[in-house]
């Protein structure tokens, strides 16, 4: 066992063992043996060269390295700390620098590509021929072809971009832990649900604010703490209060992003033009589904044209409403009010109160009811593991063994659904070891996790979930069993590395169960009787699915239109001004008319600005993939909604691919034939 635990190769990880201190050397340690395996490729006789040699060794030379830093990076956003991220920060250029500088080493790729135009290569076929054209993209995509003075100063660029998009996140971090708002006043919590009332009450006794004489209730902008209260307080003033708070994230100083945006907007457009593009949206895009910035932006103005008039219609709906309830001429409300309001017109048409579900969704049974249908549909069976028997990194996290119809332990993964301050803010699923098929004709267990910021648990009783956040834990289940299930030989190509605008597929397909009957009584039970969702419950939710949906498909288009627009015209968001004004105009089209007008999300866009790519110039690509999963979902609408043998399809032919066959070609094999708007238009109700 190596001295370092971060360098321990096990399945099962000793996160207790884990140090910051001990970050820097091993790291050092794994960059230095992942130079040294391509400095060997890169010394290899030209006439030697093999696809063994080549691209195989290459393969293998950063697999160390990525384990490794999966560990650092997933450990400094669950277990944030000021010496784990000065750990990770020192060492964040150094990989950085190491990855760019791969496809720039000169020696390196004339030996891939005197491989890559051998008979030998010609000969290879499936994965093998995948890989090989995929690795010689990624090279000539990252500069390989560029003289040295411009691949030495992309090497910077990718330096820079990595530590300007890590101190965007923590900016964003440290904006929204910064904030609270404490309430001593009871009477001003009117509207509140009792759970978040409760939950407040409990977070302020956690910090010592208040007493069992005097309480008082903390809110703060973690979504379980902030959406119930700007969807149902009654207060205007505090509304208002935490809707400033939550606007200025990123926006005001000390932790005012408005700098970092402009620099890594600069930095990507000149890594585009250094490669050959006109900008970073058509970088990004050439070898995604979409090929262009110019069909990802056409796609969007399709999705917005499509929705435009139910959007004018929507927002003046909620104008009359509040203004007949009010006593007022029609007017657009203040941004704090939208929820407020819009859940107010919701229980008007459909006497639906989204609260009312909650008592049905408690976390522990609706994962049980999760993996009961992973079971019917995908021939899986999950495990909890005891506690004590696998280590996690916090006491809340769980850990879950999956096998398969065969019996075969397919991949384990630790879930860590709460909010804590030192957790970064949203859900994702990410990985940490990689198995699958193995050279000897064995296969090895993958290992992933799902994160979230749900509603915790309270009082003893377990945590009573929204059916949004029901449908967030299907989604990331969704990622996790793309890597779980792979059964890809080359372990770069396998499970969720596939091209952003596919990646979504196989999460957002999984949300589909949540609203069908069949799959809601396996685990939609009352919290105290265990009965099921009444039907008049599940008509009225059924029936407001599509509340305000063009409102909410405005609301996406409006995000993928500004992160495209940024990224296709940087220099119209560049200058003495604020961004914010230009990103604003750039999208005003999409935008509910309010008063005052909202800012946009820009400057706490961490999809977009919290990495050096990320979603950068991809957001589209939840739209994009929404296609893909609403026509997709056909199959088992028709063939039947636990149909074990759609499922086996979809895991034959989707889950277990990743990236080793162009991702058309695996929609096509799955549906027999290219993607079909039209299921999607009729989910959102925006047929005519």
């Amino acid at each position: 066992m190596p001295d370092n635990p971060l360098l321990e190769t096990a399945f099962h990880i000793r996160w207790s063992a884990l140090t910051p201190a001990q970050i820097e050397p091993a790291v050092m340690s794994a960059l230095s043996r992942a130079q040294a395996a391509i400095d060997t490729i890169a010394a290899a006789s030209l006439e030697s060269v093999a696809f063994e040699n080549t691209f195989l060794a290459l393969e293998r030379a950063t697999e160390e390295l990525n384990i490794v830093w999966a560990k650092v990076t997933h450990l400094q956003s669950v277990a944030d700390s000021p010496a784990l991220r000065e750990a990770h920060n020192a060492m964040l250029p150094k990989v950085s620098a190491f990855f760019a500088r791969i496809p720039l080493n000169a020696a390196l790729w004339s030996r891939l590509k005197a491989f890559a135009e051998s008979p030998a290569a010609g000969a290879l076929v499936g994965v093998y021929r995948r890989f090989l054209e995929e690795t010689v993209a990624d090279f000539r995509q990252a500069g390989a072809d560029l003289a040295p003075p411009q691949q030495s100063r992309l090497e910077e660029l990718q330096s820079q971009l990595a530590l300007l998009t890590q101190k965007y996140s923590e900016q964003v971090l440290d904006a929204t832990n910064a904030w609270q708002l404490v309430v001593e006043d009871e009477r001003r919590l009117q509207g509140l649900p009792e759970h978040a009332k409760a939950a407040a009450r409990r977070n302020a006794e956690s910090r010592g604010i208040g007493s069992a004489a005097s309480p008082a209730w903390r809110f703060t902008l973690h979504a379980p703490s902030q959406e119930p209260f700007m969807t149902y307080l009654e207060d205007e003033v505090l509304r208002r209060e935490m809707w400033t708070a939550g606007v200025a994230v990123g926006a005001a100083a000390p932790h005012d992003n408005t700098a970092l945006i402009n620099r890594i907007l600069a930095l990507r457009a000149e890594k585009a033009a250094l490669l050959g593009k006109a900008h970073f949206a058509d970088l990004v895009t050439e070898r995604r589904m979409a090929k262009s910035g110019a069909r990802a932006l056409a796609f969007l103005a399709d999705l917005q044209s499509r929705a435009a008039g139910p959007f004018v219609r929507e927002c003046r709906e909620l104008e009359e409403f509040k203004a007949q309830r009010m006593g007022l001429p029609p007017a657009p409300l203040a941004p704090w009010e939208m929820a407020y309001w819009g859940e107010k017109l919701r229980r008007e048409c459909y006497a639906f109160d989204e609260e009312v579900l909650r008592p049905y969704f408690p976390m522990d049974r609706v994962v049980a009811g999760l993996f009961e249908l992973a079971g019917r549909v995908f021939g899986l069976r999950v495990n909890e593991r005891a506690a004590g028997e696998a280590e996690t990194w916090h006491p809340e996290v769980k850990f879950y063994d999956v096998h398969d119809r065969r019996s075969r332990h397919v991949g384990s993964f630790y879930a860590d659904w709460h909010p804590r301050e030192s957790k970064r803010g949203g859900a994702w699923m990410n990985y940490l070891v990689t198995g699958g098929p193995q050279p000897d004709g064995t296969r090895a267990p993958h290992l992933g996790l799902m994160c979230g910021n749900l509603t915790p648990p309270a009082d003893g009783r377990p945590a009573l979930l929204t059916h949004r956040e029901v449908e967030t834990i299907f989604h990331e289940f969704g990622h996790l069993l793309h890597h779980l299930l792979g059964e890809v030989e080359i372990k770069s190509l396998n499970g969720v590395n596939v091209v952003w605008d596919f990646v979504e597929l196989p999460s957002q397909i999984m949300e589909n169960w949540c609203w069908e009957r069949a799959s809601l009584d396996l685990f939609a039970r009352h919290q105290t009787t265990g009965a099921m969702i009444p039907d008049d419950i599940f008509a009225k939710m059924t029936a407001a699915r599509n509340f305000r949906s063009a409102c909410a498909t405005m609301r996406q288009v409006a995000l993928a239109k500004m992160d495209l627009l940024l990224h296709a015209r940087t220099a119209e968001f560049l200058g003495a001004d604020d961004v914010e004004s230009r990103a604003r105009a750039a999208v005003a089209d999409c935008l509910v008319p309010t008063t005052p007008p909202a800012p946009t999300v820009v400057k706490r866009f961490t999809h977009v600005f919290a990495e050096p790519v990320g979603y950068a110039a991809g957001y589209y690509s939840y739209k994009w993939a929404e296609v893909l999963d609403a026509d997709a979902f056909t199959r088992f609408r028709n063939e039947g909604l636990f149909n074990s043998q759609v499922g086996a399809e979809f895991v034959e032919k989707i889950l277990s691919r990743g990236n080793s066959a162009d991702p058309m070609e695996l929609f096509r094999l799955f549906m027999g034939r290219e993607p079909d708007l039209r299921p999607l238009l009729v989910r959102t109700g925006l047929t005519s």
